[in-house]
């Protein structure tokens, strides 16, 4: 995806009321972390992410998805920052799809789900568990 098209992308996500995360990218740089080796594998690959741990004992999951669409169930709530690419996302519950693309987040309740669908490229995202 172009540039320009990524820019008209966050433009129309903040039109539609999706607010960017309020950090800066560079803010979502993890220091002194444990990483896990060993990848966590979903649907054939298509989603695939390395969690990591934090000092304080918070545990955070990096990750990519390729296009397609997906479930995931949730235990704790969970917040996933979308760090590069584009996603819809549908909270177990709704019937409405909301977009996502870089610099934005949406939170998912414990013990809950949510569908998430990418239609070209990759999305990368952390997911924090709150």
């Amino acid at each position: 995806m172009e540039w320009t098209q990524r820019a008209a992308l966050g433009a129309g996500l903040i039109e539609r009321g999706i607010v960017p995360i309020s950090a800066p990218m560079s803010a979502l740089e993890f220091k002194n972390v444990t990483a896990v080796a060993k990848a966590n594998v979903y649907f054939e690959g298509k989603v695939v992410s390395h969690t990591i741990l934090l000092g304080d004992g918070a545990k955070k999951t990096l990750g990519l998805i390729y296009p397609g669409e997906f479930h995931f169930g949730t235990d704790a709530p969970e917040r996933m920052d979308i760090v590069a690419g584009a996603c819809r996302v549908r909270l177990d519950g709704s019937t409405e799809w909301q977009d996502y693309g870089a610099g934005t987040f949406f939170r998912v309740p414990g013990k809950s789900g949510f569908d998430i669908s990418v239609a070209v490229g990759i999305a990368e995202y952390v997911c924090s568990f709150e």
